[in-house]
């Protein structure tokens, strides 16, 4: 009874978030650097703050995360860290030699007002970045947005990377939003059944799941490399997969660079896998190979199977807009009933979207944007559900409440192998319906009493 504190009644609150639904924009801007090969993401602030960014990633992902720091004192907190930041990139190049240094920033560097654009340039004039290196910048202070919009600034700085060349490269280009490093391998391993050549960035697949070689190697074989980024602007178009991490940096493409960009949900279960796969068939002029059919009815016949286990079933969502879409879609298309739906990250068109997605369910559904573990924890009270899907925080309210839990989404704390197992794509709807399932199975045995404990199910 961890949160026994947690009362039923809800009232209103305007300034206070009690067990944040989200985290800070720099872990997102850090993650999507790491996609990039060859990058050393920079954390434009305290050491403090580098360090909390790091170990988030590092307990979620299993691996060292690599980053450097503009190490802020009391005299560049107060005057501004410009001479930290250009001193960083000398070092930086000198010591370690990256390709690439994506620099994000922090609640400290945003206070003072310190200005990317021109520290770069004038590290350039004074030659503190080496010729054939780069730099990329987003401004990301934590007193705004999640890491989900620090993610998607980051990937949208990529796009500053862009150069056309007047010819087409025949490429689609795929943003993936934040998913596992396993799903870009997902993503990866679909298209090339499809037989179309892409670019998918920020890529994090050969990075955050890297084999144990004995080898230690600062930048690991993974990620989209710079040669690919710039032939960004040559490609015949991008999906984006997810409004809030990748739409922005298709639109600046399309803006810049005149690359036609269609914006998806994330090819979370049948229906949202279906318009992705569609969407790379037009925009390839490409036929759906039979493998890919296959799969597509494999996990159609799974749903047909596990259907009258899943039947009305009310369950609870918290974690990121984008994944909450495709993943509310999913639950309503196996004709289970997501009934709270809280993301930590602002934008009232999430609200809007779920309340589209769920139009046609018998009740109303309770859906939050810019919301809190403390608010889902007391919709939970007052209407109690079957299952929670959310992040590693969401077990102290599947503690106190005596639910079941499946862990997914970001950050995953206490449990391990999820970057090795993709979640999208038709195999990664297998998965999904594979831990619904065994989690609503293993409470009914716990739970039957002898007469009904049965071996067969």
């Amino acid at each position: 009874m961890l949160l026994r504190h947690t009362p039923k009644e809800i009232s209103e609150r305007k300034a206070l978030t009690i067990n944040p639904a989200k985290t800070c924009q720099p872990i997102g801007a850090m993650y999507a650097a790491l996609g990039i090969h060859g990058c050393l993401p920079h954390s434009h602030g305290s050491q403090g703050c580098c360090a909390y960014h790091r170990s988030t990633l590092t307990r979620h992902y299993k691996e060292p995360i690599s980053a450097a720091t503009s190490s802020f004192t009391e005299g560049a907190s107060v005057f501004g860290g410009q001479a930290n930041l250009t001193q960083a990139f000398n070092n930086i190049f000198t010591v370690y030699n990256p390709e690439i240094v994506a620099v994000h920033t922090t609640c400290l560097s945003e206070t003072i007002g310190d200005d990317l654009p021109q520290i770069r340039k004038k590290a350039i004039t004074e030659g503190k970045i080496p010729e054939g290196k780069y730099v990329i910048g987003a401004s990301t202070p934590s007193y705004v947005g999640s890491h989900v919009t620090g993610f998607s600034n980051m990937v949208k700085a990529m796009t500053e990377l862009a150069e056309p060349t007047g010819k087409k490269n025949g490429k689609v280009n795929i943003i993936p939003g934040w998913v596992e490093p396993c799903d870009m391998e997902e993503l990866k391993r679909l298209t090339k059944l499809m037989g179309v050549g892409t670019i998918l960035f920020p890529d994090t697949s050969g990075v955050l799941n890297s084999p144990l070689t004995g080898e230690y190697k600062m930048f690991p074989a993974g990620g989209t490399t710079i040669a690919e980024l710039k032939s960004t602007a040559d490609s015949m178009g991008t999906l984006a997969l997810g409004e809030w991490c990748s739409a922005d940096a298709a639109r600046q493409l399309d803006k810049q660079h005149k690359v036609p960009c269609k914006v998806l949900d994330m090819p979370f279960g049948l229906k949202a896998t279906d318009r992705f796969i569609e969407a790379l068939r037009t925009i390839a002029g490409v036929n759906v190979p039979e493998e890919i059919m296959t799969e597509r009815g494999q996990l159609v016949d799974l749903i047909s199977d596990m259907h009258q286990y899943f039947y009305h079933k009310k369950v609870a969502l918290a974690g990121d807009p984008d994944q909450l879409i495709a993943m509310t879609e999913f639950l309503i298309s196996i004709d289970m009933c997501p009934v709270h739906i809280v993301t930590g990250t602002p934008g009232k068109k999430f609200e809007k979207r779920i309340r589209e997605i769920t139009a046609d369910m018998p009740f109303e559904v309770n859906v939050k944007a810019k919301g809190d573990f403390f608010l889902l924890h007391q919709w939970m009270k007052n209407e109690p559900v079957d299952l929670l899907i959310s992040n590693t925080y969401g077990k102290y309210i599947a503690r106190d409440e005596d639910v079941p839990l499946i862990r997914w989404g970001f950050p995953i704390l206490d449990r391990q192998g999820h970057q090795y197992f993709p979640t999208v794509g038709y195999k990664g709807g297998l998965r999904l319906l594979e831990k619904i399932l065994s989690a609503i199975m293993d409470r009914k045995d716990r739970d039957d009493p002898e007469t009904k404990f049965e071996l067969v199910l």
